[in-house]
């Protein structure tokens, strides 16, 4: 098989959730282009800081701006939405390239953060607060 233009264009998907949050994210070369629910990230993100840690992955493999990134994320919260947009980018990045992996791992950029809101128990104001106690 030949190489052809068309291996340029090639996408590279990755899943990513957090919390309740769920990410699907397709990388391809490109000049930076990061499009999120197809808004550009200005629009979609408002902090800085949420910038940056979006950005986290390709900081560390040195290839900031040579990915153009469009994610659709859907559930949750602002912070979970991030989380997951990040940890379906690192996916991606390692289906693209497997060098990439133990970079990321380094920096713990490839595991789930797997924690979820502790349910409400029945008879509990909440998952671990309990109701008042009455002597009398």
């Amino acid at each position: 098989m030949q190489k052809t233009e068309k291996s340029n264009l090639k996408k590279f998907y990755g899943t990513g959730r957090r919390k309740s949050s769920s990410a699907r994210v397709w990388i391809s070369k490109g000049s930076g282009i990061f499009l999120i629910n197809k808004k550009p990230m200005n629009m979609f993100i408002k902090r800085d800081t949420m910038k940056e840690i979006i950005q986290r992955p390709f900081k560390v493999t040195k290839c900031l701006n040579q990915f153009d990134i469009n994610a659709t994320v859907k559930g949750g919260g602002t912070i979970g939405q991030m989380g997951a947009i990040v940890h379906g980018i690192v996916r991606a990045i390692i289906k693209y390239n497997e060098k990439y992996k133990p970079v990321l791992k380094k920096y713990s950029l490839t595991t789930r953060d797997s924690r979820v809101v502790e349910r409400k128990k029945y008879g509990q104001a909440g998952a671990r607060k309990k109701f008042q106690y009455s002597k009398r």
